[in-house]
C-alpha cells in the first residue's frame, strides 16, 4: 500500500471540505468528482485487504460529502 497515494487523497478531501465550508459548492462538487474517479481507479487495482478497507473509508466519506453538497 502506497501511503503517498492516501496522503494525497486526504489532502484533496480536506480541500473539498474547505470548499464546502466556503459555500463554494460548484468547485467542491467538481473536485469531489475528480477524487471519486481517482478512488475508482485505485479500487480497480487494489490487491490487498487493507487497501480495500482504506478505499472503502474514503468512499463512505465522499458519499457523505456528496450528500452535504447537494443538501445546500
Amino acid at each position: 500500500m502506497d501511503l503517498k497515494v492516501y496522503e494525497g487523497l486526504k489532502i484533496r478531501v480536506q480541500e473539498i471540505i474547505d470548499l464546502i465550508a466556503e459555500k463554494n459548492t460548484k468547485d467542491a462538487n467538481n473536485k469531489l468528482t475528480l477524487v471519486s474517479e481517482n478512488l475508482d481507479e485505485l479500487l480497480d487495482h487494489a490487491e490487498e485487504d487493507d487497501e480495500l478497507l482504506e478505499i472503502s473509508r474514503y468512499q463512505v466519506l465522499l458519499n457523505q460529502l456528496h450528500q452535504k453538497i447537494n443538501a445546500e
